[in-house]
């Protein structure tokens, strides 16, 4: 392809403007499937004794001045996540231990998203 020299900025604009949409679209899939992939995980690791807490994680997507987050959380029981995660102190003395089921799903996914988002910009979407 043959560009002339008066339509070299525009070219080059116009490139750059599809590369930045292809990253931020492959970005937000990666961000899209990992929060689902924690859900998930989150879900199947938590403490089962009814099955309500386990059954209600969920996610939501946040977009605050261009940047996205999705946000892990349980809409059905999210009032005692921390306890059962940290752990609590028995309402007639002593502690119950925690059962880490929330970090530990999160610690396994980040670090491999972070790669693949990487790799989505080097490879330009």
């Amino acid at each position: 392809m043959n560009v002339s020299i008066d339509d070299l900025a525009s070219e080059i604009t116009s490139a750059v403007r599809q590369y930045t949409e292809d990253v931020t679209e492959g970005v937000e899939k990666e961000l899209d499937q990992t929060s689902r992939r924690v859900t998930k995980m989150i879900s199947l690791s938590s403490p089962k004794e009814s099955g309500d807490y386990a059954r209600g994680w969920t996610r939501k997507k946040i977009v605050v001045g261009g940047e996205i987050r999705y946000i892990v959380y349980n809409k059905k029981k999210g009032s005692i996540a921390h306890l059962l995660e940290f752990g609590h102190a028995k309402r007639g003395g002593g502690r119950v231990s925690g059962k880490p089921h929330i970090r530990p799903s999160y610690d396994q996914e980040v670090p491999s998203m972070e790669q693949r988002i990487k790799a989505v910009i080097q490879t330009g979407g």
